[in-house]
């Protein structure tokens, strides 16, 4: 199968979990919580999944519409208030945490809060949420972005909303890495197919390694059949492949 820029970002969201893990997904990621319902289809491992709504472990019978849909809770055996997964990760109780950014410099940090000068923006952006909160103290953040562009791939934020342990950040093109420490960049890990390296560059408005970066694993069997199922109406892949 030919990737599509819906398949590339969900399926490589999915691939940043790890076997044991606890994993969240945050408010208006409905991407990362179609990779976590992936996941749990596609590997073999365990892992716990937590996300805004409050479900644990949920069971969904349809698939939620949304990141706040409430079939996204159904089947918990427990339900969060947002204070109970803040104090879980400020503890250090979320190894992998999905949260979203509308621009993103090479050292991971990320602007959910203006576009253009704090005192007369461009754009009034929500602001931080649980980003000030998670980002420094979950164990792994992960972002992404359906574009890949200079505007949102930045050499420098507008603002900084939040810093800290940021290790990838997924887009229809690509797929970076960085160590969680202070002054790590970004590196290629993997690519699409379909593009190169020389385009990545001139779409991307930081500079970043790629002495080591490869083109992206072909999905797999059980992937795919685990996206079909999920996006059986391509509601959400048409929202993307645009």
């Amino acid at each position: 199968m030919n990737w599509t820029p819906f398949s590339f970002i969900v399926v490589n969201l999915a691939r940043q979990i790890r076997a044991g893990e606890i994993t969240f997904s945050g408010v208006n990621s409905t991407l990362p919580m179609l990779a976590c319902l992936l996941a749990k289809r596609a590997y073999d491992f365990p892992f716990t999944y937590i996300n805004v709504a409050g479900g644990v472990e949920p069971q969904p019978v349809s698939v939620p519409q949304s990141s706040s849909d409430p079939a996204i809770v159904h089947g918990s055996p427990a339900i969060f208030a947002n204070q109970d997964f803040y104090d879980l990760c400020a503890r250090g109780g979320l190894d992998l945490v999905y949260l979203g950014c509308a621009q993103i410099d090479a050292e991971g940090r990320t602007n959910v809060s203006a576009i253009g000068s704090w005192e007369n923006p461009k754009v009034r952006l929500p602001g931080g949420g649980g980003a000030a909160v998670m980002l420094p103290t979950a164990k792994r953040v992960v972002t992404w972005r359906t574009d890949h562009t200079p505007r949102a791939l930045v050499d420098k934020l507008d603002f900084v909303t939040a810093s800290g342990n940021m290790t990838a950040l997924v887009t229809p093109l690509a797929v970076f890495t960085r160590e969680p420490r202070a002054g790590s960049r970004f590196i290629l890990e993997s690519y699409h197919p379909q593009t190169t390296i020389a385009y990545i560059q001139t779409h991307t408005g930081f500079t970043f390694d790629f002495t080591r970066a490869q083109v992206a694993a072909p999905i797999t069997v059980r992937e795919l059949d685990a996206l079909n199922t999920l996006d059986a109406g391509g509601q959400f892949s048409a929202a993307v492949n645009h």
